[in-house]
């Protein structure tokens, strides 16, 4: 008889509970957020299985975050942890309070399973020191979270146009910060002339992770106190949200006229802008503005699309918790919020990775391709 396989999380950005495993099948759960309510993001590591056909059974899903993310989703699988591929996943809301079925043979003895390719703490290090050793580039942090983590900035150019692009608010949404990677390969490198172009016309304020505790702790949506940073950008406080003080306090001291604030989407399998209509100042020109830089990123590249994404607020009812809102709101700022899918881009799909953390990148400079074009205008 074989010996049971061996899974663990316990790990940067690790999250699953194991309740059962025999032989090569598990039955498996996610943790929720500290203090809070919200799960769907899973990271762990299956030991003991090569040549082995794996069978994880994720129960209680019908009681997640967004139920709606688990119909056509396939979980991403890695074996050296470089390259994340996709694994045969199945969705059934009947079975054990909702469960997805992750099947996959691995040639090797470890096998890493993820909601999306995880972006580690370290590799953020790694990212952080890297850019700030490019020439033109400062650092400096903003303010710590409430695990004492630093709220790192990077900043660079020498233009008068204020741009703001901050990614994990929502830390299992670890696509963001691989769209953040492709973003500063692109500005820092001397030789990339969109690259070139944005730090002469622009001051580019990069936070490449809002929230490195969630990420550390694997969570889906939550700080360590289990505040959802996205909806504390009105009044945010040292005791609740630290991490959007700090973020919002360094804006109010340079201004805003452009932001992009990256994020995933469970359920649209689709790359969407979600804007902010409905403010109470909105005027024609600053909505003119943001319509064109969608038309501008819809021609640039095929990823993006602007059939699907969220409903638009009516006229005065846009919620000013959340930051593109407020960021348009308090600085007339072009604002706006990018989505990514978890799942594959139905326009575009890829039979072997989905959506992955390579497009992420590319899309990363895409947009900041985008937003060269856009200040032409």
């Amino acid at each position: 008889m074989s010996n049971p396989i061996s899974i663990d999380a316990a790990f940067d950005a690790g999250n699953i509970e194991v309740l059962s495993v025999a032989g090569a099948s598990a039955r498996l759960a996610i943790r929720k957020d500290r203090q809070s309510d919200f799960f769907q993001w899973f990271h762990f590591r299956v030991a003991g299985a090569e040549g082995r056909t794996l069978e994880l059974k994720i129960t209680g899903l019908a009681n997640s975050a967004y139920p709606g993310g688990w119909p056509g989703y396939r979980a991403a699988v890695s074996e050296d942890r470089d390259y994340w591929a996709r694994a045969e996943t199945e969705w059934d809301p009947a079975e054990d309070g909702g469960t997805l079925t992750i099947r996959y043979t691995p040639e090797g003895n470890l096998a890493w399973f993820a909601y999306f390719a995880p972006y580690s703490m370290e590799r953020h290090h790694d990212l952080v020191s890297e850019a700030a050793l490019a020439e033109g580039v400062t650092h400096r942090v903003l303010g710590h979270s409430l695990d004492r983590q630093p709220i790192d900035c990077l900043e660079l150019g020498e233009g008068d146009t204020q741009v703001w692009l901050y990614a994990r608010q929502h830390p299992g949404e670890s696509m963001a910060e691989w769209w953040m990677e492709g973003a500063l390969e692109c500005l820092t490198d001397p030789a990339d002339p969109v690259g070139r172009v944005l730090r002469r016309k622009c001051r580019l304020h990069i936070v490449p992770n809002c929230n490195p505790d969630g990420s550390f702790r694997g969570h889906l949506r939550t700080n360590a106190v289990g505040t959802n940073l996205n909806r504390e950008w009105h009044e945010p406080s040292e005791d609740k949200s630290p991490e959007v003080l700090a973020i919002r306090t360094a804006m109010d001291a340079t201004g805003v006229d452009f932001a992009m604030d990256v994020h995933g989407d469970e359920a649209i399998a689709a790359v969407f802008l979600a804007g902010f209509e409905g403010i109470p100042s909105w005027t024609e020109e600053l909505g003119a503005a943001y319509d064109r830089y969608r038309r501008i990123l819809e021609r640039r590249t095929p990823d993006f699309q602007t059939a699907k994404g969220y409903p638009v607020a009516r006229p005065g009812q846009a919620n000013l918790t959340m930051s593109t809102n407020q960021l348009a709101e308090r600085f007339g700022a072009c604002a706006m919020t990018l989505e990514m899918p978890f799942k594959d881009n139905d326009d575009l799909p890829d039979p072997d990775q989905a959506w992955s953390p390579e497009r992420s990148k590319t899309l990363g400079r895409d947009c900041l391709a985008a937003l060269a074009e856009w200040l032409e205008g």
